[in-house]
């Protein structure tokens, strides 16, 4: 394991870090202003270790503007935003003294993330200490980001744990979280700072799509004590089926058995022979597995709920825990827009995927809207469902947040709401 970076001295400035921000205001101003200062000053709240950098270039993505980090008001069942001032793991504290500085957080940074270099990382891990009693851990190996999460949760001596990562850095963070269970006033809070290709969990919270915008964003919640407790889906092994020992896993926004799944497997096998994630891979690997989808005329997959008949015959099962399902570039795409934080799950299942009905469906999700999803004789959707179950006659791939899992042939879904506290 590498070693804490060596103190950097301090100089004789006349103003502290703190102090500066605070005269220098809000936002993205006070991110650099703040990592400025902390070069020279040193930062002794701030502990970093992990593995070397791997990589990671320059981002995609464009920023939101500055009125996106105007503070939140109000905000009710279905607005997407809300205030609980002062409440939560920790706050009372903060009120009393007036600063976070006695605010203990974890920061889990994937160095592989595709839109941030190590010279950004840095800046926004001076920007955080500048706040906070800070540690920051690189992540080596898969499932870290997970174990980091769970032993945060179990200390009792963390407050919030920030993700630096895209959305599988955010999902096993989630998932060590919630190892035993949600619980959302004890456990540590969650804050994101988008670092992956396509963020959909970040921009889903109203966050920029920007690391370095996202960060001011996330100083400006903290300060004003802005949070919200949100949904969250669990897969788990049916019962009485052969994936009934499959462990249960937490998501965040979105999952899917079948086409989608698949797609996102031949992207990550695209992805381990050197090819970046761009949406042009992403789109030549729909077509692909269009043109080779042995299921597309005649579902395999069932879906089960209690008090409800079944719906058979699916072709394709995506379920979403948030609105919209994905971004396309800048452009957000809703296979279910009544899907929200403060609900269950929805789910679109599609029964046929022939050339028509594909241009059809295709046709509706890019030009979708958080009014109109996609819609037919053959689409299938489904609105707040706390339980069901998907069933195939042929193992499918399944998938979470972006993150192929393997075959399944039975999954069970639960849709939890205020399942845990985010920071917006």
């Amino acid at each position: 394991m590498a070693t804490p970076p060596a103190r950097i001295p301090r100089a004789s400035a006349p103003v502290t870090a703190a102090a500066a921000v605070r005269r220098a205001g809000r936002g993205v101003c006070s991110v650099l202003l703040s990592s400025v200062l902390l070069m020279e000053e040193g930062y002794p709240g701030c502990r970093a270790r992990g593995g070397p950098d791997r990589g990671g270039g320059p981002g995609s993505g464009q920023g939101r503007s500055r009125a996106a980090r105007s503070p939140i008001r109000s905000g009710g069942p279905g607005s997407g935003q809300g205030v609980l001032a002062g409440t939560g793991r920790g706050w009372e504290r903060y009120r009393r003294v007036g600063t976070l500085a006695l605010m203990r957080a974890l920061l889990v940074v994937n160095p592989a993330a595709t839109t941030t270099s190590a010279r950004t990382r840095d800046v926004l891990i001076h920007a955080l200490a500048s706040e906070m009693k800070l540690e920051a851990v690189t992540t080596e190996y898969r499932g870290h980001a997970r174990d980091l999460g769970r032993r945060a949760a179990e200390s009792g001596n963390v407050d919030l744990v920030v993700s630096l990562g895209g959305d599988g850095t955010v999902n096993e963070v989630v998932n060590g979280l919630l190892h035993d269970g949600p619980d959302p006033e004890r456990l540590p809070g969650l804050a994101v700072v988008p670092g992956g290709s396509t963020n959909v969990f970040a921009r889903a919270l109203g966050l920029p799509n920007d690391a370095v915008e996202a960060t001011g964003a996330l100083l400006d919640a903290l300060r004003e004590r802005r949070t919200r407790t949100v949904s969250l889906g669990l897969a788990s092994g049916a019962p009485g089926t052969e994936d009934e020992a499959v462990p249960a896993r937490w998501f965040t926004f979105c999952a899917g058995l079948g086409f989608d799944a698949s797609v996102i497997g031949r992207v990550e096998q695209q992805r381990e022979r050197g090819k970046r994630s761009t949406h042009a891979l992403y789109l030549r690997q729909v077509v692909r597995q269009f043109l080779g989808e042995p299921n597309r005329r005649h579902g395999t997959i069932t879906l089960e709920r209690p008090g409800a008949e079944p719906v058979e015959d699916l072709v394709l099962s995506i379920i979403c825990n948030t609105s919209p399902w994905t971004y396309l570039g800048n452009r957000p795409v809703y296979a279910s827009p009544e899907a929200s934080f403060d609900t269950a799950l929805d789910v679109l299942g599609l029964r046929r995927l022939s050339t028509p009905a594909v241009a059809r469906y295709a046709t509706q999700l890019l030009t979708s809207t958080p009014e109109r999803g996609p819609r037919g004789k053959h689409a299938v959707p489904l609105h707040d469902l706390t339980d069901f179950t998907l069933h195939s006659k042929v193992p499918l791939p399944l998938q979470m947040d972006g993150d192929h899992l393997g075959l399944r042939t039975s999954v069970k879904f639960t849709g939890v709401r205020r399942a845990l506290r985010v920071i917006v």
